[in-house]
C-alpha cells in the first residue's frame, strides 16, 4: 500500500512511519517543512513533502495515489518541544476541528482514500454514558494525574470536537484515541481494543507505548475493522 503520514516527526507518527516501512508499504512522510527530514532522511521506500494541513487544495493535490491518509496532526512538534505544543494547543483548542474539515473537504475527490486520524482519549467513556471531556471533575483529576496544565481541557474537547466532525462524514475515515497514557517504549504487538470505552489494565491505568500504538494503527489501515468509526487500544 501507499501510505501518507501527517506528523510524521511527531512522537507516533514518526513510529507509524517506521512500522509502514518494515511491512513494506510506500510512505509519503508530511510535515510543515519536509526540508530537513527529506536531506537526513537514508531509509528506502519513504518520500518527504511539506504540506500545511489547513489548505484543503494542498491536502487534495497530495492524496492521488494514497491508500490511506494517517493523521497525526498537532499544533508543534510534541516529541521536540512539549510545552510549545501544549501552549498552542490550548491557545487554539478548535485547530483540531478545522483540520478535521480540513481533510474531510479534501477527500471529497477522492472517496476511495481512507483516512485514519490519531485523536485524543478524553472523549472515552470510562463508565457507560461518562467521558472525561464532558466531565469537568474527571477531566481536571485526569489532568492533574498526567503532569499536564489544567488549560488544557480545552485541547482535549477540541479533540472531541473533532471527532464529531468525523461522525458527521460519509467519508472512510477511522479515528484512532490512544491510551490515557502514551509514552515511547517497546513493541510488543500485544494489547486490547475497543470501541468507545477506554481499555484499562488490573491497576486501573490506561496506557499503550507510542510503539504499539502505530503497531495498531497500521493494522487497522492493512485490514479495516473500524470504517466510519473510532476505535482505541490499551493494556
Amino acid at each position: 500500500m501507499h501510505i501518507g503520514v501527517i506528523g510524521a516527526t511527531g512522537t507516533i507518527g514518526g513510529r507509524v512511519v517506521g512500522e509502514a516501512l518494515e511491512r513494506g508499504h510506500r510512505v509519503t512522510a508530511f510535515s510543515r517543512d519536509a526540508t530537513g527530514p527529506a536531506r537526513e532522511e537514508k531509509r528506502t521506500g519513504i518520500t518527504w513533502t511539506s504540506l500545511d494541513v489547513l489548505d484543503p487544495d494542498r491536502v487534495a493535490a497530495v492524496l492521488p495515489g494514497l491508500d490511506v491518509l494517517i493523521s497525526g496532526f498537532q499544533p508543534g512538534n510534541a516529541a521536540r518541544d512539549l510545552a510549545d505544543t501544549l501552549a498552542r494547543s490550548i491557545a487554539d483548542p478548535t485547530v483540531y476541528a478545522r483540520v478535521a474539515r480540513t481533510l474531510i473537504e479534501a477527500l471529497a475527490g477522492h472517496p476511495r482514500t481512507r483516512l485514519i486520524v490519531i485523536g485524543g482519549a478524553g472523549s472515552l467513556e470510562t463508565a457507560p454514558g461518562v467521558t472525561l471531556a464532558d466531565s469537568e471533575e474527571l477531566l481536571l483529576e485526569g489532568l492533574d494525574e498526567l503532569g499536564l496544565p489544567r488549560e488544557y481541557a480545552a485541547a482535549v474537547r477540541g479533540h472531541r470536537d473533532a471527532l464529531n466532525v468525523l461522525r458527521l462524514s460519509n467519508r472512510l475515515w477511522t479515528y484512532f484515541s490512544p491510551a490515557g497514557e502514551i509514552f515511547p517504549g517497546e513493541r510488543t504487538g500485544r494489547f486490547r481494543t475497543d470501541t468507545d470505552r477506554m481499555v484499562v489494565d488490573a491497576e486501573g491505568r490506561s496506557r499503550i507505548s507510542a510503539e504499539d500504538a502505530a503497531v495498531a494503527l497500521l493494522d487497522e489501515a492493512e485490514l479495516p475493522r473500524f470504517v466510519q468509526r473510532r476505535f482505541t487500544v490499551g493494556y
